[in-house]
């Protein structure tokens, strides 16, 4: 008997390891022969630990398994009259209504198989991208349609044309890794689960550039997801997919795993670059941008793992395969990450166009308290709250833009009720109070005022000029920061103003302005 246990982070959260050494015991009791596999996580969070067992119909799924189930599975030959029974994986709707393009593997591999991995078209993308050389490989890209999925959404085949279009002896892959954001986890999911397509991402960028060294920077809360990428890499530098001479061809390049400095703004690149280089993680001024000036002052490609993780598929599939998927600038899949008071939190891998009232009712099935949901944070701690009035709106970089929000990495938390929007609005000013690297004036002064000019409004004092006065503040912020970290601080602040305005206490709603 084949029995599957994910080994990712979510799963081990909720005692993984311990059903699993549960299984093995209660086999070892009954005399039973297993295979016991550690597989990577479906990412259905509500049904960890999601136990399969290879049966002639497929694998057939259990969940969530605690230790004291084992013995009843056992006992009741692990059939479909068990009350954990789910029945095949893709037979869940949850899974069914995906489109899983960059997370096809999830749930499936082993996380750290090369065989499992190549099993499941793996390196057909580094194949096809050293016979069609850097010129094409860069048009995949383009023609593909691919932006970045760490939030700026800039098309990643004008960064990749920039790198290999610039003079430099040295060039640079760096994959942003530094995943800090609340409600955030496709890339640790990634790391953990699928290595290798990060892996295999960042080398086609290699051959595409020229660059020959590369660097994954990890945030330190993930070190499952540092262990598990320092064994990928050492396992397909063996294999001949990393180092000298990749797969016999003329191209090289050396993969590095660096573990992040703890520091929320080190996740904007060029703070990032800094606290690479040794330094104190603070945002430096661009121009020069790191495509032409970045690592040790090198041509650099910064992008992080969700869309080097979707470059693999393009040169396996064509670039037509992923850019038919989506809608207007907004191509390809994103993988989005429910959380929050949401009954069913996971991952979810949809096309762009999906809506919010789809993804929180037909995939997260309402809220968990059965509160009616109020507010649902798109786009992590410097995110917009999103209202009911716009929960049709599809999801889409542009669709987004027009209202004032942002899709993000993809991060969506999810607010009953019961929530009070006026000290979540006050948590993102001091949040961003706490975080800032200091050292712009609009992010590290402007978000100590707004704490207290929010806390102001709150206790009605003088409401109207200190309405007037957050909003200017916020302009301030965002026209006058460096960097994301104090220019999108506001986002939060005004889209709780401007359609909560009942929680800070004002009588009647306030003129919108962003």
């Amino acid at each position: 008997m084949i029995v599957y246990i994910p080994c990712d982070s979510a799963a081990l959260a909720v005692g993984a390891d311990e059903v699993a050494l549960a299984i093995q015991a209660e086999a070892d009791r009954r005399g039973v022969a297993i295979e016991l596999h550690r597989n990577s996580s479906r990412g259905m969070f509500w049904l960890e630990p999601l136990v399969e067992v290879v049966t002639p119909l497929g694998r057939i799924a259990f969940g969530p398994v605690a230790e004291e189930d084992v013995a009843s599975l056992f006992d009741a030959d692990w059939a479909s009259s068990h009350p954990l029974h789910l029945g095949r994986p893709e037979d869940m709707p949850y899974l069914q209504k995906q489109e899983r393009l960059t997370f096809a593997r999830m749930g499936i591999t082993r996380p750290l198989s090369l065989a499992d991995y190549e099993a499941f078209d793996g390196f057909t993308g580094l194949r096809n991208a050293i016979k069609l050389g850097p010129a094409e490989v860069v048009q995949h890209v383009l023609d593909s349609g691919l932006r970045g999925r760490g939030g700026a959404a800039f098309p990643a085949g004008i960064k990749w044309r920039t790198v290999a279009a610039a003079q430099g002896a040295q060039k640079y892959i760096v994959c942003n890794a530094d995943e800090g954001d609340s409600g955030t986890y496709s890339d640790r999911m990634t790391m953990e689960g699928d290595p290798f397509m990060l892996v295999e991402g960042m080398a086609i960028a290699a051959v595409a550039t020229g660059a020959t060294q590369g660097y994954i920077y990890v945030r330190s809360e993930y070190p499952h997801a540092v262990a598990t990428l320092c064994s990928a890499v050492e396992l397909a530098t063996a294999a001949g997919f990393l180092g000298d001479h990749i797969l016999g061809s003329a191209h090289s390049f050396h993969l590095h795993v660096r573990m992040a400095a703890g520091s929320y703004v080190c996740g904007e690149e060029t703070a990032m670059l800094e606290s690479l280089e040794g330094k104190r993680g603070i945002v430096r001024a661009k121009p020069p941008l790191p495509a032409l000036s970045g690592l040790f002052g090198k041509p650099t490609v910064i992008n992080n793992v969700i869309s080097l993780a979707s470059v693999p598929i393009i040169l396996a599939r064509g670039a037509a395969h992923y850019r038919d998927f989506g809608v207007g600038r907004s191509r390809g899949t994103l993988p989005i990450q429910l959380a929050g008071n949401v009954k069913h939190g996971g991952l979810i891998e949809k096309a762009f166009g999906v809506t919010l009232r789809e993804l929180i009712f037909d995939f997260g099935g309402g809220s968990a308290t059965g509160r009616p949901i109020k507010a649902v944070q798109v786009g992590g701690p410097l995110g917009a709250y999103v209202p009911e009035s716009q929960w049709d709106i599809p999801l889409d970089y542009e669709a987004y833009a027009a209202v004032g929000a942002v899709v993000g990495h993809g991060g969506i938390v999810v607010h009953d009720d019961t929530a009070n929007m006026a000290r979540l609005a006050r948590h993102a000013m001091e949040f961003c109070a706490i975080e800032s690297c200091g050292k712009c004036t609009p992010c590290r002064i402007g978000s100590t005022r707004g704490v207290e000019v929010i806390d102001r409004i709150r206790s009605g004092e003088n409401q109207p000029q200190q309405v007037k006065l957050l909003r200017d503040l916020c302009d301030t912020m965002v026209h006058g920061s460096l960097c994301a970290m104090g220019g999108m601080t506001p986002f939060p602040v005004l889209s709780a103003l401007n359609h909560y305005p009942q929680d800070f206490g004002l009588a009647a709603p306030v003129q919108l302005a962003v």
